[in-house]
C-alpha cells in the first residue's frame, strides 16, 4: 500500500536490517547491518536531531525563528539543518578541520552557516568547536544549543526508536551490538532499550586509537596521553560525554585509522553496500572480536553514515595513498623504527627556545616534537630557532610555542615508506610514527629514509 508523507520529516527511522554475506565469511554468527543510509539525512543523526529540537521546543529552550547553534562533525548537523528548513529556524555549525569537505558543502546546502575550528586542540580552549558554539550562543539573540553530547534526547531518540526496530526486526534473536563510540546516544539508547528486553545481550563499543574511552572503561582513569590525532570521523572522543553510559556497554575494541580506512572501501566492493568511515571501523572493531561470537549468535552492526560525505578521503585512491593506507611490497615504517635506540624526545611548549636548543644539541635533532601536557600539538625545527635568533637574539628566553609550526603528521608503523616520502613535504620536516601495541612513538625524517633506500 503506497503511503504519502506530510515532509521529509516523517521519513526518519525504520530503516532497513540487512544480512553480512561476504565480508564475514568465517565467521560462525550471523551478521546484520542497520543501514542508516536510508534517512533522509543519510545518517542515524537524523534520529537524535529532530528528538533534541521536539523537546526543546515543548519545554521553552528553543523558540519561534531561533537560531540553532551546535558544535558537530558533519551529521548531527544535517539532521538539525533538515529539521530546520522544514521548522523554520536558521543554524550555525562548528566543526574541525578533520572533517570531510562534502560535509560542509552538504550542510551550506541547507542554508547553514559553517565555522570550521582546529582539531588539535583541547575542548577547554577557546579556540575548539566545542568552545566557539558555547560563546556564540551567548553571542547570538534567541539561539539554542542542542548540545548533542551531554543532551538526554540523544539517548532518548534510540531508546524509542533504534532499540524497538532492531529488537522487532531480529524477532528478539539478537545476541551483540557493535557500535562506534562518538556522544555515546546511539549506543547507550539503543543498549537500554535491549538490555531491558534482555539482559543477556552484549554491547561492544568501537573506540580508535587517540581517542580515551577503552582505557576508560577498562581502569576508570582519564588518560590525556591517550589522545593522539587520528583520521578516523565519527568516533572516540578526548572527552566524556554524559550520554556515554558505561555501565551499558560491555567492553570497548580500538581500531586503526588505516584498518577503519580499508574496512571502508571494502563494505562497498564486497557487500554493495556504501557507507561511511565509521561504519568501517565499526565493521573493522566487529571483525577483531571474531572470537566473541559462537554459533547462533546475531550480531547487528550499526552503519551511521552514507559514503558519498567521504568521496574525497576513504575513497579517494590518492589521498588514501597520501595517507599510506595502501599496502604495497617494499619497507614499512617500522623498518626505519628497528634501529632507533628509543622513542622520541620531546618539549613542553612553555620550555623556552634556549632550552630547545639543548636538548636539540643533546640529541642530535634538527626537529623535535612540541607537547601540552604530554599532547602533541606542534612541532620546531632547527630553522625555524635559527631565523628567530638571528632576528632578536633575546628571543632565547621566550616560549617555543611563540615560534613552533603545525604538529608533526601521525602514521602507524605499518605505512609504506613510499607514503612517508610523499608525507616528508616542505610542509612537513617529520613524521612520527606511532606502535600502538608497544605504545611508544618515534620520529622519522628525510634522512632516516634515504638511509634506508640506500644502505
Amino acid at each position: 500500500m503506497k503511503r504519502v508523507y506530510n515532509n521529509i520529516l516523517e521519513t526518519i527511522g525504520n530503516t532497513p536490517l540487512v544480512r553480512i554475506n561476504n565480508i564475514t565469511k568465517g565467521l560462525k554468527a550471523t551478521v546484520y547491518a542497520k543501514i542508516e543510509t536510508t534517512n533522509p539525512g543519510n545518517s542515524i543523526k537524523d534520529r537524535m536531531a529532530l528528538k533534541m529540537i521536539e523537546d526543546a521546543e515543548k519545554d521553552g529552550r528553543l523558540k519561534p525563528g531561533g537560531t540553532i547553534i551546535e558544535g558537530t562533525s558533519g551529521n548531527t548537523g544535517m539532521g538539525l539543518a533538515i529539521a530546520s528548513v522544514i521548522k523554520g529556524y536558521k543554524c550555525i555549525f562548528t566543526s574541525t578541520d578533520k572533517q570531510s569537505k562534502e560535509k560542509f558543502d552538504a550542510l551550506r546546502a541547507f542554508g547553514a552557516d559553517v565555522i570550521v575550528c582546529p582539531t588539535n586542540v583541547d575542548p577547554e580552549d577557546p579556540r575548539s568547536y566545542y568552545s566557539v558554539s558555547s560563546r556564540l550562543v551567548n553571542e547570538v539573540p534567541n539561539s539554542w544549543k542542542p548540545n548533542q553530547y551531554d543532551n538526554p534526547s540523544n539517548a532518548q531518540a534510540h531508546y524509542e526508536s533504534t532499540g524497538p526496530e532492531i529488537w522487532d526486526q531480529t524477532d528478539g534473536k539478537i545476541t551483540h551490538l557493535v557500535v562506534g563510540v562518538g556522544t555515546g546516544g546511539t549506543i547507550c539508547g539503543t543498549a537500554k532499550y535491549l538490555k531491558e528486553k534482555n539482559p543477556n545481550i552484549k554491547i561492544f563499543g568501537i573506540d580508535t586509537y587517540g581517542s580515551v574511552f577503552k582505557k576508560y572503561k577498562e581502569t576508570g582513569i582519564f588518560d590525556k596521553n591517550e589522545i593522539y590525532p587520528y583520521v578516523t570521523e565519527g568516533i572516540g572522543e578526548d572527552f566524556l560525554p554524559e550520554n556515554v553510559n558505561f555501565d551499558l556497554i560491555d567492553l570497548f575494541e580500538k581500531v586503526t585509522d588505516k584498518d577503519a580506512a580499508l574496512m571502508t572501501r571494502e563494505i562497498a566492493k564486497q557487500e554493495g553496500i556504501f557507507a561511511g568511515n565509521s561504519a568501517g571501523s565499526a565493521m573493522a572493531g566487529l571483525m577483531q572480536l571474531a572470537n566473541q561470537f559462537k554459533e547462533g549468535d546475531v550480531v547487528v552492526v550499526i552503519f551511521h553514515d552514507h559514503g558519498t560525505r567521504y568521496l574525497g578521503k576513504m575513497f579517494n585512491d590518492d589521498w588514501m595513498r597520501e595517507k599510506g593506507y595502501f599496502d604495497k611490497k617494499g619497507l614499512l615504517a617500522k623498518d626505519l623504527v628497528t634501529s632507533q635506540k628509543g622513542e622520541v624526545a620531546s618539549l613542553e611548549s612553555t620550555a623556552t627556545i634556549e632550552d630547545a636548543l639543548k636538548l636539540m644539541e643533546k640529541m642530535s635533532y634538527s626537529q623535535i616534537p612540541v607537547t601540552t601536557a604530554k599532547r602533541m600539538v606542534g612541532s620546531l625545527n632547527e630553522t625555524d630557532i635559527y631565523r628567530a635568533i638571528v632576528a632578536n637574539p633575546e628571543v632565547k628566553s621566550k616560549a617555543i610555542d611563540t615560534i613552533m609550526k603545525p604538529a608533526f603528521p601521525f602514521v602507524d608503523i605499518s605505512t609504506p615508506i613510499d607514503a612517508l616520502s610523499q608525507m616528508l613535504s616542505a610542509e612537513h620536516d617529520a613524521v612520527l610514527v606511532r606502535d600502538f601495541k608497544i605504545d611508544k612513538t618515534y620520529i622519522i625524517t628525510r634522512s632516516d629514509v634515504l638511509n634506508a633506500l640506500t644502505r
